[in-house]
């Protein structure tokens, strides 16, 4: 599964990627973390610019940021366009808590339970984790 990291994860997604080393999933599951540089997209794409990439190239978007406001936010492409068989966006619930090494965890736990049940939350939009 590929995760299109938003540009303010970009570290933290590389502590996720350490985790889940650690861990042991990345020899059971392919994992991906894509950044909005790998991807070409620029650092204040628009949201509905990052939910269609996405979407076209079967990723999830993982973010902290994306708001509500305004014709082009991910809320509302997300009403207008999502189907069942679109990707879930997963956004980080406490940005302040990735500091914590338990929280950092407990979002790479429910990381891995998306992916292993991914059939489960195609088209549901938006997921809060941890």
């Amino acid at each position: 599964m590929t995760f299109l990291v938003d540009y303010n994860l970009d570290g933290y997604a590389l502590i996720f990627l350490g985790i889940l080393a650690k861990a042991g999933w990345l020899d059971l599951i392919n994992v991906r973390f894509v950044t909005f540089r790998d991807a070409g997209l620029s650092m204040d794409s628009s949201d509905s610019i990052v939910w269609h990439y996405a979407q076209a190239n079967q990723m999830m978007i993982l973010t902290a940021n994306r708001n509500m406001k305004g014709e082009e936010s991910l809320e509302q492409v997300m009403r207008e366009e999502n189907t069942t068989d679109s990707f879930p966006v997963v956004t980080i619930g406490d940005l302040k808590r990735l500091d914590e090494f338990e929280y950092r965890e407990l979002c790479v736990e429910r990381l891995i339970e998306i992916i292993l049940d991914i059939d489960n939350y195609m088209g549901v939009g938006r997921l809060f984790i941890p």
